[in-house]
């Protein structure tokens, strides 16, 4: 089944999509979508997001495919952030916040009443715009999240720490001074520490706000690179005003934009036919750089 080009049908067949096990393998930026069907790991279905009675994003509708990235394009203030928060229930946590609309993770409903949250969020990581490393020891980083979810085996702990600071090519560069603080770390190596601090609960899905938008160029190819290397082994929803990123890492993009005072899904395809043969003409606006 091909993905809609155009907003997404809130029709349950998409619930029902069967799709035969697929070989995963790593991504590089060199590679494309990966060339099985797509298998729908989150779906969302008629969100809508309020703060204080004022609505901020109004009726979003689309899948977020198992082993792929996601790019979540177009202005700032369009409400990418804001959807990106309801994956793994952040914005419950804000004030006046009110939600609407469907969430479920493989079929089980992220919003319903009662859902462990320490749990959905080892589920569903999230890395922020800007780094935001404890004020510990590059391994307490890590250690302190394993220890609040239960992982007491010391050596379980130590190998997921090594592994984990390893899949984000840190482990060479900090395996001498494991006690030192994280502050001491550059920002982008900051910045990996926080998605290794994520990567360490081995997470099924990975949300990212802009994670290379504090970075200097050299550090944001990095993480980029990173981001790319995740295809496969983790579901990857990351915001991006940086076009060419989200072309070349992307498998599928979301293009959002404010209409009456809302932020609202416009057309959600696979990538690469999004930015060059979109189905909208807001989407050609904005991908052509005519508009936003």
């Amino acid at each position: 089944m091909t993905p809609l080009h155009t907003h997404v049908h809130t029709d349950t067949d998409a619930h029902a999509i069967k799709a035969p096990a697929c070989a995963y393998t790593l991504g590089t930026l060199a590679e494309g979508p990966p060339c099985c069907e797509p298998v729908p790991h989150l779906s969302v279905r008629q969100l809508g997001v309020s703060f204080h009675g004022r609505p901020v994003l109004d009726d979003v509708s689309l899948d977020i495919y198992k082993g792929c990235i996601t790019a979540l394009i177009g202005p700032s203030g369009c409400g990418k952030t804001t959807f990106l928060s309801t994956l793994n229930r952040l914005v419950a946590d804000q004030p006046g916040a009110q939600v609407r609309g469907e969430v479920t993770l493989d079929g089980q409903s992220v919003l319903a009443p009662g859902v462990n949250l320490l749990a959905l969020r080892r589920r569903v990581g999230m890395i922020f715009q800007k780094p935001n490393p404890f004020p510990l020891s590059i391994e307490r980083n890590l250690d302190l999240p394993l220890r609040e979810h239960g992982v007491r085996d010391r050596h379980e702990r130590r190998a997921r720490i090594q592994a984990a600071l390893t899949d984000v090519g840190l482990w060479d560069e900090v395996a001498d001074r494991l006690g030192a603080s994280a502050m001491s770390l550059s920002g982008g190596q900051q910045q990996r520490l926080c998605i290794a601090r994520a990567l360490v609960l081995q997470p099924e899905v990975l949300l990212m706000d802009e994670p290379c938008s504090a970075l200097d160029p050299m550090s944001s190819r990095t993480v980029e690179e990173l981001i790319a290397r995740l295809r496969g082994r983790l579901t990857v929803v990351i915001v991006t005003h940086n076009l060419a990123q989200a072309r070349r890492i992307a498998n599928y993009a979301a293009f959002f934009w404010m209409k009456e005072r809302m932020g609202t899904l416009v057309e959600f395809g696979r990538c690469r036919e999004l930015f060059e043969s979109p189905q909208d003409r807001l989407t050609q606006a904005y991908v052509s750089g005519a508009a936003g």
